[in-house]
């Protein structure tokens, strides 16, 4: 129940009464079925709306009816109306319910949303954009190491995400991968879908359509525009941080907040538009290096062709290529279910994170050593010392990860390495001794 005090004008001092008002106890707030798709429209939170096409599928049309309705929605200039935000297929509105009720916003949806054209008849803008892509690049590597090394060493998807892929997806072998992704014209579906800038796209031919599962639990660190794949989607990182994508190269940025180049325009710092099309051509690490230096800069001019996108057009190739599309799709499923089976049989289908700290990090320390400390909690992630060596002070005895970050542990004196009480990929504590040193 929702209560609502009502003044009493009579009785300043009394405090108000209270009327109960029924409240719905379905987020669905309406629903309609006679239209060319389903449209349900769910209430959130007291000031959101979110409009939700079709069943719960990869649709291209279903993306195309979400933006005619964005599109046509802001030139309505609805009064109260404070910003709208398409998804994949459906649509959030934030409004202001003091100027425009739900009841009067839903209606105006209905009635806007009557009038959309069907799928066949659309054509939208769209650019081919031309990307370098460092295939299997070392630092998409490293994200791929240390995740083995720091938090599930057994996954299916280690040591490689693209063996992993190839094996998913019942392909030959990982250049069959390889000459799929450089094939592929990936539509952008959406934006910021993982971070700034960062597009959700599908292949539009759908035998280039590579499927996985995401990681569990997720990586901690990914490097920045990593490109992978999750589900049906490929996804470029727009900023470093944790992720779960099946993780194949490395690109350029998607985002610009140095300055307006050409490819970044002024008020927009990102690259990419819905319904572009991604492809990328190979490039080795060093090239890419020297790209991901200059292109923020506007030295490192990126192709890109103005096209369009006609669902009619793109129907038409479905049915042209029906036979081999089924053909395709049937295998992938076969090699899915036949991953996911093995799984279950050697018991990877299900993870518990292992939260111990290693037990040997106890105990005294013997007359005549120190002991050096971990300044914070986290995972170890290198011991760059073995027992024996000597070290400087301020030379680094292991790096641990904490907080997204590769923080060195140092020896504060001069010494030799007696014993090392961290192993690669446990926990410490803060204030944990990791290693003994004898004095020098």
């Amino acid at each position: 129940m929702r209560f609502h005090p009502l003044a009493r004008p009579a009785d300043p001092v009394a405090g108000p009464v209270v009327q109960r008002v029924p409240e719905a106890s379905s987020p669905i707030l309406a629903r309609r079925t006679d239209g060319p798709v389903q449209v349900v429209y769910r209430r959130q939170g007291d000031d959101n709306l979110l409009v939700e096409f079709g069943d719960m599928r990869l649709d291209i049309a279903l993306r195309l009816r979400a933006h005619l309705l964005s599109q046509a929605v802001s030139d309505a200039k609805l009064p109260g109306l404070i910003d709208i935000t398409p998804g994949i297929r459906s649509l959030q509105l934030h409004y202001d319910g003091t100027r425009l009720t739900r009841m009067r916003l839903l209606g105006l949806l209905d009635e806007i949303e009557r009038a959309l054209p069907a799928a066949e008849d659309v054509v939208v803008p769209s650019r081919i954009v031309h990307l370098p892509l460092s295939w299997d690049d070392p630092d998409a590597q490293l994200a791929m190491r240390k995740y083995q090394d720091l938090v599930r060493p057994n996954a299916p998807w280690c040591p490689s995400n693209i063996e992993f892929i190839r094996r998913i997806n019942g392909l030959a072998d990982e250049a069959a991968v390889k000459s799929v992704v450089f094939d592929a014209s990936y539509l952008v579906l959406g934006l910021g879908d993982v971070y700034l800038g960062a597009p959700v796209a599908t292949p539009v031919d759908p035998r280039h359509r590579l499927v996985t599962t995401k990681y569990n639990p997720a990586r901690t660190w990914t490097p920045e525009n990593a490109v992978g794949i999750g589900g049906a989607y490929m996804c470029i990182y727009g900023m470093e941080g944790p992720g779960g994508y099946q993780l194949f190269g490395r690109t350029i940025q998607m985002w610009n907040t140095w300055r307006p180049t050409p490819e970044f325009r002024p008020g927009t710092p990102w690259l990419l538009r819905f319904f572009d099309q991604v492809r990328f051509f190979p490039v080795s690490h060093a090239e890419l290096t020297e790209a991901r230096a200059a292109f923020p800069h506007g030295a490192y001019p990126v192709r890109i062709e103005e096209t369009r996108f006609s669902y009619a057009d793109y129907a038409a190739d479905l049915a042209r290529d029906a036979g081999e599309i089924t053909a395709f799709k049937t295998r992938q499923q076969a090699a899915f279910e036949a991953e996911r089976a093995r799984w279950k049989a050697e018991g990877l289908d299900s993870f518990t994170a292992d939260d111990g700290v290693f037990a040997a990090a106890e105990g005294e320390i013997p007359e005549g050593c120190f002991g050096v400390c971990a300044t914070v909690p986290g995972n170890v992630w290198k011991v760059v010392v073995a027992e024996g060596d000597a070290v400087a002070a301020g030379d680094t005895i292991a790096i641990i990860e904490s907080m997204k970050m590769e923080i060195p542990i140092a020896a504060h004196a001069a010494g030799r390495i007696r014993e090392l009480r961290l192993q690669p990929g446990r926990i410490v504590r803060g204030g944990d001794v990791v290693a003994v040193l004898d004095a020098t």
